[in-house]
């Protein structure tokens, strides 16, 4: 199904997003991990967001999620791994489907942690970041998932249903993928395994292997003030522009980011009428 606009994160910022996209007669699929997989989930208490004092994080997002589903914002569960433009569209790889939409907003938060040695130089020759998109390419062979969140145990529960052998290492502190042509074995935290692929399942990519030649300022990424990157139709909201790391910035940069994206959905469909 094509969509006006797909949002990338379901956090204050996504959700702010879907429900501006939709204000403006737009539609929208939010695509995230579940809810309580948000490190805003986990927070007791917040106090500073503005005419809300003392909801939990998990409230907040709760709630805000039933404003979006309200407004007519589509969900889907899952970790968006791959996103190409062509003919005016967005492509978004969602696991082993696509999708595509006009506009893309990026509010996936702040992908944390430095990538592993060996990580780069063996993406695609035995490293992959999604199990059900490659797994079977590993159908009855020895692979390792590294991964900490319920969604990366069912990926891992998935390769083994295909007949893989999984040795799960849960949020390591360090590890090290060597090899020659391929992929061969697998160190994390002093535990080295022979392996023949390895499943890398953070809660979300880094933006710059999302988004190849996306502008980065600071380790954040460069947004102006309508927050649209230097990527035609690619907008970001949220903790991925950069401080402070607050709900109100999030929901706030969510707003433009939704105007803005709804702006250039409306323009490129207009666009497309009259050729």
């Amino acid at each position: 199904m094509s969509y006006d606009v797909l949002v990338i994160g379901g956090g204050p910022a996504g959700l702010s997003a879907a429900v501006n996209v939709r204000a403006r007669g737009r539609s929208v699929l939010v695509v995230s991990n579940p809810l309580e997989e948000n490190p805003l989930w986990k927070s007791e208490r917040v106090d500073n967001y503005l005419g809300l004092p003392g909801l939990s994080g998990r409230e907040m997002l709760e709630t805000m999620r039933r404003h979006a589903e309200k407004a007519g914002a589509e969900f889907r569960d899952g970790r968006v791994v791959s996103a190409l433009p062509s003919g005016g569209q967005w492509y978004v790889g969602i696991g082993s489907d696509m999708e595509h939409a006009s506009a893309l907003i990026l509010a996936a938060g702040v992908a944390r942690g430095k990538k592993f040695p060996g990580e780069a130089e063996f993406l695609g020759r035995g490293v992959s970041y999604c199990a059900t998109c490659d797994g079977m390419l590993y159908r009855g062979r020895s692979v390792a998932v590294v991964g900490d969140t319920p969604t990366a145990k069912r990926e891992a529960e998935f390769l083994q249903g295909i007949g893989c052998t999984v040795t799960y290492f849960h949020r390591p502190r360090h590890c090290e993928i060597r090899g020659g042509a391929q992929v061969e074995e697998i160190t994390c935290d002093g535990v080295t395994q022979a392996v023949d692929g390895v499943f890398l399942l953070r809660p979300a990519m880094a933006p710059t292997d999302l988004f190849p030649g996306l502008e980065m300022e600071g380790g954040y990424v460069k947004t102006d003030r309508r927050m649209a990157t230097n990527l035609p139709g690619l907008f970001a909201a949220g903790d991925c522009t950069g401080g402070p790391l607050q709900v109100s910035k999030a929901a706030g940069e969510g707003l433009t980011a939704g105007q803005s994206a709804a702006a250039y959905a409306s323009e490129a469909s207009r666009k497309a009428r009259t050729t």
